[in-house]
């Protein structure tokens, strides 16, 4: 596999929660006409003891190795097998997760990195795994953590909305992916004045429709042109960006969201929530940070 090839690189280590990320991955490789790489990070560290016997058989570095290579080229043999027609590659690096997965993404030029949620010592929904957490606060490459239920209906694509150029970003992916997906769009610009209570959702002016069209237009309208025939619905509330985009992604296809955003719009408070979702939400989520638009 050549990094000029259009490259899914999902990263892999021996978890459920990362097994059902290669399989989100490999159909995204195939809806998108490309290929996947499935990575695996072997990092030995000897366990430490205290007691003063040596066992008989003591825990050696080569056959651990060799049971996480089987590992991998078994779960490469089963992913083949659920989606034929995608090449499906492997590699197994030596070194922590988290710089080996961002280096791996240079190398090949990956379109996307996609990894489990969590690890094999985290809790479902409510721990992110150290990996996951580490790769996609530091790539500029769009990253998905796979998350919460999977669902392959015609659920909304809900994205974050705050005039920065993450939030750009984000808009860019959820239309793309949308288009492929044949699904809705729920853009959410959601904003607070601080503080609020955890629980209250604030008082503003609600604004007029022409108002509405007119930040929906300027956020939005440029991409809608782009892929007309996505369906869009623009909501704007008064509550706590994070809270609001778990709300409406409660049931969603994907949630997308920029990562540092804090843009144009006053008071806009997206840049703190890529944390947050990526603990809380109930479905795969797209982090996007700085670089080029991926679509």
């Amino acid at each position: 596999m050549s990094a000029t090839e259009r490259t899914v690189l999902a990263g892999f280590d021996g978890s459920a929660g990362a097994r059902r990320a290669v399989s989100w991955a490999a159909r995204e490789a195939g809806d998108r006409g490309g290929r996947l790489m499935i990575a695996q990070a072997f990092n030995w560290q000897p366990p430490a003891t205290t007691f003063r016997w040596v066992p008989a058989e003591p825990l050696a570095e080569e056959p651990i190795r060799r049971a996480t290579a089987g590992a991998l080229d078994a779960l490469a043999g089963d992913i083949r097998q659920q989606v034929p027609d995608v090449e499906v590659g492997t590699t197994f690096r030596d070194g922590p997760a988290a710089p080996t997965l961002a280096e791996l993404g240079e190398e090949l030029d990956a379109e996307l990195l996609v990894l489990g949620a969590c690890g094999l010592s985290a809790i479902p929904r409510t721990l992110l795994g150290s990996t996951a957490a580490e790769v996609a606060h530091a790539v500029t490459r769009p990253v998905v953590v796979v998350r919460g239920e999977e669902r392959l209906g015609d659920q909304p694509v809900v994205v974050g909305v705050d005039g920065s150029p993450t939030s750009e970003r984000a808009i860019g992916f959820a239309f793309e992916f949308a288009a492929r997906h044949g699904c809705p769009i729920t853009a959410v610009h959601a904003w607070s004045d601080l503080p609020l209570a955890v629980h209250d959702t604030g008082r503003v002016r609600a604004l007029e429709p022409d108002e509405l069209r007119s930040m929906a237009e300027e956020y939005l309208g440029g991409w809608q042109h782009r892929y007309p025939e996505v369906k869009v619905d623009w909501e704007l509330v008064a509550d706590r960006p994070a809270r609001t985009l778990l709300e409406h992604a409660e049931d969603a296809r994907l949630l997308a969201v920029g990562s540092h955003g804090r843009g144009t719009v006053r008071r806009a408070l997206l840049g703190s929530v890529s944390h947050a979702v990526l603990h809380h939400a109930n479905c795969p989520v797209a982090v996007l940070r700085g670089g080029e638009n991926p679509a």
